[in-house]
């Protein structure tokens, strides 16, 4: 199916049904209620669970692959970004040719900077592209503001010319990113008793943007080439004495990886259409570091699963305060309240931080694989259990 053999193909049919019908499995909870604090089935936060997947599948291409750990990939995103916006300025609202130049612009940034930076491998590679991501901050903060609109970011304006395109809608305000007449806005509810469940046009156009980008991952990882970069992780030095010189496999998934990401800030921009510098901050490439570690680094779907995990705590953990964990706990006496209160708080709201650092401790100590480790781990428990059943259920031959 697809060029795919039969274990990869249900993965990606697995992956396609979770994003399809992610609106009811990501609000569980009905409208109302005390837990619905933990439903996440809105667009805003679907698109970016989508969104960082992408940019944490091409992360996992070069780190995976090849072990090259770049700390500065939030250049990549920050790049693809503004050529989004400068392309929705320029030329239309259409967010086609906008992605298109956001994955070609980081690209050639990825080919650029790769190719100073593969000079060098282990910690000092990762301190270059730190520095080079630092460097980019830098000048689209303070140096290239007519380019990059400096602190306040680049954003859209009524004076833009857009060649193939209404500057202005009929009431006279900035048109929204569409894609031949659908606005990336536009959403749909559907009500079932006390659920609310939200189909966003947005979300299911990143959604395939990332099926196909997942799809492409499995293609590399399968392929000659991603055999290569398995060879150029596993013993880079011997693959220097076979006379094969890793540099140009390790640029080309440097630039792949780089196009991922470029394609991810495309889409931020295409839902919302501002770039700022804050993209390229250093912490920006720390975070898909933890999304690739915690789901699983060199796996295809570990990536995902991490860029999920922690966008989920960001956006819900982080909106949970005392007044909610108060009315979680009002059965109890007052003083026993309090203190649950008090004991739980600096976990949560501002504190959400040192929750996903204690989750990110324990992930490292007992499951270094990952959460896909993790499953693993689950599913040949479920199977032990379900080969001894038939076993304990034999009687003894009768003598």
């Amino acid at each position: 199916m697809f060029g795919l053999d039969k274990k990869d193909a249900s993965l990606l049919l697995i992956v396609a049904a979770l994003v399809a019908f992610a609106p009811f499995l990501l609000n569980p909870f009905p409208e109302g209620s005390a837990m619905a604090q933990f439903n996440a089935g809105y667009p805003d936060l679907m698109q970016r669970f989508v969104i960082f997947g992408i940019f944490a599948i091409g992360f996992n291409i070069l780190f995976g692959l090849t072990g090259y750990l770049s700390f500065g990939h939030a250049a990549f995103l920050g790049v693809g970004s503004y050529a989004a916006v400068w392309m929705f300025k320029l030329l239309s609202m259409n967010v086609l040719p906008a992605i298109i130049l956001a994955v070609i612009t980081s690209g050639i940034f990825a080919l650029v900077i790769g190719y100073v930076s593969l000079r060098r491998s282990g910690i000092y590679f990762s301190i270059l592209t730190l520095a080079f991501a630092q460097m980019s901050f830098a000048l689209a903060y303070s140096v290239l503001t007519p380019i990059t609109g400096g602190e306040t970011g680049l954003q859209l304006a009524l004076d833009d010319p857009r060649i193939f395109g209404s500057a202005t809608t009929a009431e006279g305000n900035i048109p929204v990113p569409g894609l031949f007449g659908l606005e990336m806005r536009d959403s749909s509810e559907l009500v079932l008793g006390n659920w609310v469940f939200t189909f966003n046009v947005g979300y299911y156009f990143a959604a395939i943007v990332m099926l196909l980008s997942f799809y492409l991952a499995i293609r590399i990882f399968r392929s000659p080439f991603g055999m290569m970069l398995r060879a150029v992780k596993s013993n880079q030095q011997r693959l220097n004495y076979t006379g094969l010189n890793p540099r140009p496999y390790t640029l080309a998934a440097f630039v792949i990886s780089g196009m991922y990401a470029g394609l991810a800030g495309g889409l931020m921009a295409s839902m919302d259409p501002l770039a700022g510098a804050e993209r390229m901050f250093w912490t920006a490439s720390g975070e898909v570091v933890l999304m690739t570690i915690l789901g699983g680094v060199g796996t295809l779907i570990g990536p995902v699963l991490g860029a999920g995990m922690i966008k989920y705590m960001e956006n819900i953990i982080s909106k949970i305060n005392s007044d909610i964990l108060h009315g979680w706990f009002a059965f109890l006496p007052d003083g026993l309240e309090d203190l649950v209160v008090t004991m739980i708080y600096p976990f949560i709201g501002k504190g959400w931080h040192l929750t996903l650092g204690i989750v990110f401790m324990l992930v490292v100590i007992f499951l270094p694989g990952g959460l896909v480790e993790g499953g693993q781990r689950v599913a040949k428990l479920f199977g032990r259990k379900k080969t001894d059943e038939p076993k304990s259920a034999k009687t003894e031959p009768a003598e």
